[in-house]
């Protein structure tokens, strides 16, 4: 079931990374500096970017998985799986993480020329979508 239910977590995570995402959730998730200078925190705007992805992803392993694949996860598998999508999410998209990570392993460069997008996808393959995938297909 593994297998399974990581592709069906990938292309979830496609499906609300992109075109589930609107422009002012992109803009604003980590949070914003207005034309004022007033700093705001976006935690607004990420958690409802956030709870996308969990709905998509509930929605697609219910239908997809269970229906047409005929793949059963259980109920806790599920719930844990989709909670760490969510908070797994939330947190790579504030953004501090990659940037730390890039500015402390000899990747400035590549942030100076736009790859903190690039991190960030490994980061929620690797950390969200690969532990969220072991805890639906285990638990």
């Amino acid at each position: 079931m593994f297998a399974t239910v990581f592709l069906l977590l990938l292309t979830c995570h496609w499906l609300a990374d992109y075109p589930g995402q609107t422009d002012r959730q992109a803009s604003r998730k980590a949070g914003w500096t207005d034309e004022n200078g007033h700093h705001h925190h976006g935690w607004y705007e990420n958690l409802i970017h956030s709870a996308t992805h969990v709905g998509i992803t509930a929605v697609v392993l219910l239908l997809a998985g269970w229906l047409a694949l005929g793949e059963h996860p259980s109920a806790p598998g599920l719930v844990a799986g989709l909670a760490w999508i969510g908070i797994s999410h939330s947190v790579i998209d504030r953004r501090r993480g990659v940037r730390w990570w890039m500015e402390n392993t000899g990747q400035e460069d590549f942030l100076a020329h736009g790859g903190a997008a690039h991190v960030d996808q490994a980061a929620h393959v690797g950390l969200g979508l690969l532990p969220a995938a072991l805890l639906i297909a285990l638990l």
